[in-house]
């Protein structure tokens, strides 16, 4: 079968298609004929080796954890059920850049009915992580919320969910585009977090008082600029490092500020949530509430393409890989 492989950390230059053995079902596990693969900016840290969060994968390897497509074989003590169904598979951290991919029947999620399954990736990834981070943050009617890579595949979602919940948004993004893109996900305002004091445009829009909630998923310069414009009593939360360093505050300093700071180690627990999640933003979706913003899709002979785009920052929402 054909699948992109990485024999050598590096660049997005080192994702080569090849041919591999085609994957077996052992007890417990199927084998999806995958149709679309998800990818996320944590997968290309991996690829060059300088993720934190993970052990590094054994050269060669298939990139890709998150696929969707039809179940094709079951393995041992797998109900034949499953055959034919199409289902959403978690692979680990690697095999979805492939034609076909093994996963374990406790891990699949059967796609609902009416829902494309390009949709369904996007929305079970970034979707259940955008659901999990409203939830924690606590978002109140009438609160100010800022949202960091507003275009972005969580950020959209986190744009959506916020006004669902009441709130009023901000969303801050890095080209004209972007913020053209974050107005029409119905953000109340959009900011462009490179002019040099997008942050007195946060404070203007707040009265002078800051964002009561803040999803900061770039981290560095940003990130840290965003913590000083989190209102006293607010809540800033940490769910990624597209700039490669998270955002750590100090918690003296977060007592003094008067801001509650969620950490990216939430993250960790999100783990046991996911598929409720999944399900509450599905559900959202499939009423018209919110729409996963799927930016571009690349074949997987343009696997490198697609990691890219996104490391590159040039991607809107969901990237994803089609087989």
């Amino acid at each position: 079968m054909r699948a992109v492989q990485v024999h050598r950390f590096g660049g997005p230059e080192e994702l080569v298609l090849g041919e591999v053995p085609d994957p077996v079902a052992g007890p417990g596990q199927v084998v999806v004929a995958v149709e679309v693969a998800g990818l996320t900016f944590i997968e290309t840290q991996i690829r060059r080796g300088t993720d934190p969060w993970h052990e590094p994968p054994v050269l060669p390897y298939v990139p890709g954890g998150l696929v969707a497509g039809r179940v094709d074989v079951v393995g041992p003590g797998v109900d034949q059920a499953w055959l034919g169904r199409r289902v959403l598979a978690w692979t680990g951290e690697t095999g979805g850049f492939a034609e076909r991919a093994v996963g374990s029947v406790e891990a699949l999620f059967p796609a609902p009915d009416g829902l494309g399954l390009p949709e369904a990736v996007a929305l079970y990834s970034d979707g259940s992580t955008a659901q999990g981070l409203v939830e924690y943050a606590r978002i109140r009617p009438g609160d100010w919320v800022l949202v960091e890579a507003a275009a972005g595949g969580v950020g959209s979602l986190l744009v959506q969910l916020a006004r669902a919940a009441g709130a009023r948004v901000i969303g801050a993004a890095g080209s004209a585009r972007k913020l053209d893109v974050v107005r029409e996900l119905g953000a109340d305002a959009a900011v462009d977090y490179r002019a040099p004091d997008w942050t007195g445009e946060v404070r203007a829009l707040t009265a002078g008082a800051g964002a009561d909630v803040v999803f900061d998923g770039v981290g560095g310069d940003i990130g840290r600029a965003a913590f000083a414009v989190t209102a006293r009593g607010g809540r800033f939360s940490v769910h990624g490092a597209a700039s490669g360093a998270a955002t750590s505050i100090d918690p003296a300093v977060a007592r003094r500020a008067g801001v509650e700071v969620i950490g990216i180690d939430q993250l960790f627990g999100f783990g046991a949530h996911v598929n409720r999640w999944a399900r509450e933003i599905m559900a959202e979706a499939a009423a018209g509430r919110v729409r996963p913003l799927i930016g571009q899709t690349f074949p997987l002979d343009r696997a490198a393409d697609a990691h890219a785009a996104i490391e590159q920052r040039t991607a809107l929402g969901k990237t994803l890989v089609l087989v």
